[in-house]
């Protein structure tokens, strides 16, 4: 397909010198989603190489708008999730700008969607539309709770994390429903779509074919309540909140250590014997009562006050250190930027800049390492229609073949 040119004075791979492109370079998505699924698929798909093209309305998206907290005026919930793409604003109610957005579906790889059910039909840019005119696009859609009964219900995180059960799951055993700190099940989403999207590559490069992917938050939720949803299907339980304890395991949760609370994990008997030993009570390994994970689980009221109690003689990071070392499981909690500069001491460089120069934004480095082609961070994250004018003269001219 034909790629979108740089917008003068445009750096299109800034980087060291001879850096290879990334493993999606040729390929164009043509973004019509907004908030937060739709964009965190289609920004890591532009991390890697992808040319993405975000298509807004004229009143852009919407997370444009979610603040505080902002960055030089910007709300940093949209920064978060739209670097390496191009924002054109058009409005489909308008027959110039509909025709646009109608070619530039005709020339994507993929297009990534998140608009109610029906809604891109009276512009002629559903899935049977586009596949119409460009039979080997992958055709992204996402929703809150499918194309069936739920079609009609609005597709946000907070409801789906309600309804599928999660927020059940989250608090205190006694006390009221939690949400999740943050939008787990759109970001589940997304990397779904992600995933879902370089399958239908691959089908692709094999048929030449494109086809329609379809993701749903809820879907995307049940699968991402892994052991609690199969405690439901398979085991015929019904999970139940049980604070910052695990159903199935113990120690799991943070422990009082003489200043502050620490995470602590045995995972298996070996781990929790090796816990034992490092907190001075290797008869505690011993102990019928807790040998076995099994039996730790059943007793785990009768074993917390024992390893709280050994807990109470040293801070929460000289355990921390102790317990590292001897390869336990544990770790402080942090505050999120806590939590930003325990990676950086750990070497994994979570911070990287978006472009250069005065716009250069920094961002949180995508996850996924390549040791051929690692993802490049080639501009910030776009301001409303900033390439429209670049866009509609590509769109206005002939297309090229690949």
């Amino acid at each position: 397909m034909s790629s979108v040119p740089p917008a003068a004075g445009e750096t299109d791979e800034p980087g060291p010198p001879g850096a290879p492109p990334g493993p999606l370079a040729g390929l164009l998505v043509a973004d019509f989603s907004r908030i937060l699924a739709g964009p965190y698929c289609t920004m890591l798909l532009a991390d890697l190489g992808a040319e993405v093209v975000k298509v807004e309305s004229p009143g852009g998206d919407d997370t444009r708008t979610w603040m505080p907290p902002v960055r030089d005026g910007v709300s940093t919930y949209y920064l978060a999730v739209n670097r390496n793409k191009r924002s054109v604003a058009l409005d489909l109610t308008e027959p110039a700008d509909c025709a646009a957005a109608q070619e530039l579906a005709a020339r994507a790889d993929i297009l990534v969607e998140n608009f109610k059910l029906g809604g891109l039909a009276r512009f002629g840019l559903d899935y049977e539309s586009v596949s119409d005119r460009n039979p080997a696009v992958i055709y992204a859609s996402i929703s809150g709770f499918g194309t069936g009964a739920g079609a009609v219900l609005p597709g946000y995180d907070l409801v789906v994390q309600a309804v599928s059960g999660l927020m059940s799951l989250t608090g205190e055993a006694d006390g009221e429903p939690f949400r999740a700190g943050v939008a787990v099940f759109d970001v589940m989403c997304g990397l779904h779509a992600a995933i879902g999207i370089l399958a239908a590559l691959h089908h692709r490069a094999e048929t030449g074919r494109g086809q329609h992917v379809e993701v749903s938050l809820l879907s995307a939720a049940l699968s991402g309540l892994v052991n609690q949803a199969g405690a439901v299907v398979a085991g015929g339980v019904v999970p139940y909140r049980m604070g910052n304890s695990h159903p199935s395991l113990f120690p799991y949760e943070p422990l009082p250590a003489a200043d502050g609370e620490l995470i602590i994990i045995a995972g298996n008997d070996g781990q929790f014997r090796k816990l034992c030993e490092v907190l001075g009570a290797p008869e505690l390994s011993g102990d019928a009562r807790f040998a076995r994970n099994k039996d730790r689980t059943a007793n785990r009221d009768q074993l917390r006050p024992l390893l709280i109690e050994r807990l109470a003689r040293r801070t929460a990071m000289e355990w921390f250190r102790d317990l590292s070392d001897n390869g336990v499981a544990c770790g402080p909690i942090n505050t999120v930027d806590g939590g930003v500069a325990f990676a950086q001491q750990l070497g994994l460089d979570p911070v990287v800049t978006a472009g250069q120069g005065a716009r250069a934004m920094p961002g949180i480095r995508n996850p996924i390492g390549l040791s051929a082609t690692p993802a490049r961070y080639r501009l910030p994250p776009p301001e409303l229609d900033e390439h429209g004018a670049e866009i509609r003269r590509w769109l206005a001219g002939p297309r090229s073949i690949s």
